[in-house]
Formats: structure tokens, sequence, C-alpha cells
């Protein structure tokens, strides 16, 4: 039986990846493990990035905003623009045409943020769907000189935005609000609500790209993407967990919860696969630009994936099952 969540790596090897129709010379990278976008040759100078992803599940007021950053992220840590979306939008019987309205709003503020078109998609309303439901695809172009791969050398260093736990905590604040009113008071409640905002990886990738040699956005199972970026590299790392911020309104909701920070969904926290010299610069231009990061770690030759804490060793943590869908489940 399949596990709530994405497909696990060993199921999209045995099931889905042996079924991909015909070979295609214009594709450059295709689906694969730990890749979220495609890679298709688009002329002499260019490559066409394209990626899709579902938005459910989300509070309504957010919607519209996911509906466009979910997707567009996996574009932008590739090295491009999100230029071009395709947006269907599905409704279960008895939605007001105001959410279509509101979600529509948003997606065009997003749309005229970054320079992008929605040029396509589906609409309807279905007795079949349970809960507003959307799937994204978004393209964008970049010069094959710029293409940013989540692949890894040894020595690389692991940046990564201070976003680690914060989509495990926003939705918290809104799923489980009258749980948190017991630690967090009103004021803190809202500003984890509004903090939606920051569950985005364009702009830190947008940011991070002459830096880095490659991006990761850590969605489901959070940083423990990093055994993606290792496995596809042949290499370990090495994870510093006295080096980890959280927020400390995230740390209070996952302290609560007893939710580990490393296995956590964290949607819009940027994973920046960045070589030693570029490490400073990378962490002061994204400074410059509002954004918190630091430095967690580091790529190793040696196969270990390695966390350090205050008692020694341990394996890095694997990903099961993220506690950000016990709110589904």
């Amino acid at each position: 039986m399949l596990q709530p969540g994405k497909l696990r790596n060993e199921v999209l090897r045995e099931v889905v990846f042996p079924n991909l129709g015909v070979e295609d010379t214009k594709v450059i990278y295709g689906p694969r493990e730990g890749f979220d976008s495609v890679v298709l040759e688009y002329d002499a100078d260019h490559y066409l990035i394209a990626a899709t992803d579902p938005t459910l599940g989300v509070p309504s007021e957010t919607f519209g905003f996911f509906t466009y950053h979910f997707t567009a992220s996996d574009v932008a840590v590739f090295g491009a623009k999100p230029r071009w979306l395709i947006v269907d939008l599905l409704f279960p019987e008895g939605t007001p045409k105001e959410f279509l309205a509101n979600i529509m709003g948003d997606l065009n503020d997003e749309c005229r943020k970054y320079g992008s078109a929605i040029i396509g998609g589906h609409t309807g309303v279905y007795p079949s769907i349970g809960e507003p439901t959307a799937t994204t695809t978004a393209i964008g172009l970049v010069k094959k000189d710029e293409l940013k791969l989540p692949l890894a050398k040894p020595g690389d260093k692991i940046v990564v935005t201070a976003k680690v736990g914060l989509e495990f905590a926003v939705s918290a604040a809104y799923f489980k609000s009258e749980e948190l009113s017991e630690i967090l008071t009103k004021k803190e409640l809202m500003r984890l609500k509004r903090s939606f905002y920051f569950e985005t990886a364009v702009p830190d990738a947008l940011i991070a790209k002459p830096f880095v040699r490659g991006m990761h956005d850590a969605t489901e199972g959070g940083l423990t993407a990093l055994h993606e970026i290792a496995d596809n590299s042949g290499i370990g790392f090495r994870v510093y967990s006295e080096k980890l911020h959280l927020d400390p309104l995230v740390r209070k909701v996952l302290d609560f919860y007893n939710v580990s920070p490393w296995s956590v969904s964290s949607t819009g926290t940027l994973i920046a696969i960045t070589p030693p010299e570029n490490v400073d610069l990378l962490i002061i231009e994204l400074i410059r630009n509002g954004i918190l990061a630091f430095e967690l770690g580091e790529f190793t030759g040696d196969g270990e994936r390695v966390l350090v804490d205050g008692e020694g060793e341990v394996p890095f943590p694997e990903f099961e099952v993220d506690p950000y869908l016990t709110f589904y489940m």
C-alpha cells in the first residue's frame, strides 16, 4: 500500500521511472530522485526548465500564493526565472465565486512581482473534488552556463536560509491554533499565520544563483533532502546541530509537538550548495536582501552522512513520514 505524502524513492524506481514513454534527445535531465524540475534543450544558448506541483490542504487565504510559489520555487532553484505558468484549478460544489476571485488576484500579484505570465490551464467545479485543488506547471529559460543542478562536490558548503520548520509552524498556527494558545499569545499566532509569505524559495534562489553550484527547496522531508543531493553526487555530508538557526516561535511549536527540525517539511527553505570561497559572499548578499542564512555543514568525499551534536556523531535522519502530514491524517 502506498504511504501518505510524496511517493518514496523505491516506488519511483520500481513503478514510475520505468514507464515514462519514449526517449527524447531534447530531454537533458528528465524525472529522477532529488530533481524537482526537468531540463530540456531549447536553443543553442538556453535550456528550458519545467516543474509541476499540486496545491491542496493549505489555509484558504494562502491558496493563491502557494499555487504560484510551490512550483515557481522548483524552477528558480534550477537557475531560471519562472516565466510561464499553466494552472489547473478544481473546486468542490458550493465554492463561492469570491474565493476564485481571491485566488486569481493573488496569482496575478505574484506573477506581476516576478514577471510571469499565466498562459493556459483549466478551471472547474466537480462533485468528486473534496477540497480546492490546484496543479501548476511553471516554465522558465536559463542560459546553459547558468544552469544550477542539485549536485555537490566534496568540500562544498551547505548554506541554508533560516526558514527551517516554518511551514509546519505556520500550518499549526492555522489548523491547531486552540492547542497552540497554550504556549503562544494571540499576537504570536497572528505573526506565524502571516509568515506564510516567506514560504518561497523564488527570491532566495534568484539572489543566490551567482554564488552557488546548485540549490534545492527543502519541501516534504525538509533537510533530509541532503540525502538525495548526496546520493546523486556520490558523496557524503556532515551537519552540525549547533549551527542550526530556528526562529524562536518555530522552535516553540516544534518543541510543543516534539517534532525534529531535521525531517519536517520546510517549503521555502533554500539549501544552497556553495563553494567555500563563496559562502560569505552568499550569506551577505542574502542578508542585504532581508533573507537570513547560515552555514550548516559541508559535503564530504567519504560517503558518510553525519549529524554532529553535543553527544557526538550520529547518522543523519532519513525521510520516513513528514510530521506535517499529521494535520491531514
